[in-house]
Order: structure tokens, then sequence, then C-alpha cells
């Protein structure tokens, strides 16, 4: 009992909130992407997701760990992609760049969201420490968000912006290229592993977020200070 008591005294409870309110943000974005892939393709006739079960606010139906890991790690990643079947689609490589776009759409979208949410508890809320943590998760939302769909929109298959870019090439490339897209995601996760994008992200993202927090009247000052409960609970 007593190594349990002293395991228990030295666990860095605030460095695992920390975790657990950026695990349930990572878990947010990656849910509202798929769940928009699924929405739009369903709308544009292909029930193959629905069928699924991917039409789900469920995030361990959406779960793939290594992107989650790696959108935790370096605020990029990826979720367990939503089936299509451009068969039912009535312009097939149309449809698939519409429904590729709902993702990273609905990710900006979510970003907005989560910041709107943060600028009137920021400018209306007393900032005490329940706030603070909402602010907290909303920051990381915000944040994972628009890392999730910048990276997305990479025009490098099976990414989205892959799906957008073939779109506007010959049929028989399109197809021919859809083949191996399988054999390009390992190589697409080395590249993650080793920071390839995140220079390029990193810079993309934090302008994506002054633009949001301009038109939400949120200092991104704030918003990025609010990320690390251990630190922002300290203060009280």
């Amino acid at each position: 009992m007593g190594s349990v008591s002293e395991f228990l005294g030295n666990m860095d409870w605030w460095g695992l909130l920390t975790l657990l309110v950026s695990a349930a943000a990572a878990l947010t974005c990656i849910t509202v992407h798929e769940l928009s892939h699924g929405l739009m393709a369903c709308r544009l006739g292909d029930p193959t997701a629905k069928d699924a079960g991917r039409l789900s606010l469920n995030p361990i139906k959406h779960l793939d760990l290594v992107g989650l890991l790696m959108l935790l790690v370096v605020k990029v990643g990826w979720a367990k992609p939503v089936p299509v079947d451009m068969r039912y689609f009535k312009n097939p490589k149309g449809g698939m760049a519409l429904t590729a776009l709902a993702g990273p759409v609905s990710n900006f979208l979510l970003a907005f969201a989560a910041v709107g949410v943060s600028s009137a508890i920021w400018n209306l809320a007393p900032l005490n420490r329940g706030t603070l943590l909402i602010l907290c998760f909303c920051s990381n939302t915000a944040l994972l968000s628009v890392g999730l769909g910048l990276f997305n929109l990479i025009p490098i298959s099976p990414l989205d912006g892959s799906k957008v870019l073939y779109a506007l090439l010959p049929q028989r490339i399109y197809f021919t290229i859809l083949r191996y897209e399988k054999y390009v995601m390992g190589v697409l996760v080395l590249l993650t592993f080793l920071g390839v994008f995140q220079g390029p992200l990193s810079f993309l993202m934090l302008h994506v977020l002054r633009w949001i927090c301009a038109v939400a009247g949120m200092p991104l000052e704030g918003l990025l200070a609010v990320q690390d409960v251990a630190a922002i609970l300290s203060l009280f």
C-alpha cells in the first residue's frame, strides 16, 4: 500500500489532465471531420458510410491510433477513412472531391466555433478554474482542428487534398493513382514522423488562427496561453 500511495502522490495529475483535455479535443476534431465526409457522401447518394455505421458522433468508430498520436504530438494527423463508393455519385470525380473537401471545411468551421466560445468566455465570463478548463479545451480544439484541416488539404494520396486534385485529371490516370494510394500512406506516415510538414503547417496554422481570432474577437496570445491545464491552474 505504501508504494501505491507514493506512486499516487508523485503522479503529475495536472499533466495528466492536460493530456486528457488534449485527447478529448483531438477526438472531437477527428469525429467532426469523418462524420462530415460521411454526411456529404450520403447527401450525394452514397449510403456506404451510413451502412457501415460511420454516420456517428462516437469517436471510437473514427479512431486511427497512429493518426491520433500524430495529432497530439505534432498537431497534424488523421482518422480512419470513411468508406466511400464513388459509383453512387452522378459525377464520380466531382462527388469524391466534394466529399473530400467536407472534412477540412468542417474542421475550419469547428475552429471558428471553438474560438467563438473562447472569445465569449474571455470577454464576458469570470476567469476561474472551471472557465479556464473550458478555454483550454476550446484552445486545443481550435489548434488541432486547424492543423487537421490544413494537413488533409495536402494533395498527397490518400489525404483529402489529393481527391480534389485528382478530380482534375483524366479518368484513366485518376483510377490508376487510386489503385496505388494505399502504398503512398506508408510514405506519408514516415514523412510526418520526420517532421517534413511541421514547419510549413505551423506557419499556416498560425496565420489561419490569427485570422479566425481577429474575426471572433479573441486575442491569439490569449488563445495560445490557455492550452496547458497545469500552467493555468497553477495560477490559482
